[in-house]
């Protein structure tokens, strides 16, 4: 069994931060994600598992094709991450201002 990747491990690999960004246009096939890259199938089915257990995406078998979708669920921890960081500059942002108006001559 492999290790489980964190989020961050997830879309590090630029293959599958592309198959995000393809699948953000549309709804593919398995093997319309193949025709994307210049590796053969069995590793774009990797990736695609990667990407699967991590919440990035669902497969519906419809028919023989395997179609591979997006979900929000994978996102979620990383639009939490990043959260904590926007609060986190606006507020040293918010005391930056607040000292600069105060010793800021009128």
């Amino acid at each position: 069994m492999a290790p489980t990747l964190d989020t961050f491990q997830v879309i590090g690999d630029p293959s599958r931060r592309k198959m995000l960004m393809l699948l953000s246009e549309n709804s593919l096939t398995i093997n319309n994600l193949v025709d994307h890259f210049n590796v053969s199938r069995p590793a774009v089915s990797k990736h695609v598992k990667i990407l699967e257990t991590a919440g990035f995406i669902s497969i519906q078998d419809i028919g023989r094709e395997r179609f591979c979708t997006l979900k929000k669920d994978g996102f979620e921890e990383l639009r939490d991450w990043l959260s904590y960081f926007d609060e986190f500059w606006s507020s040293k942002l918010k005391k930056l201002e607040i000292l600069l108006n105060n010793k800021l001559p009128n």
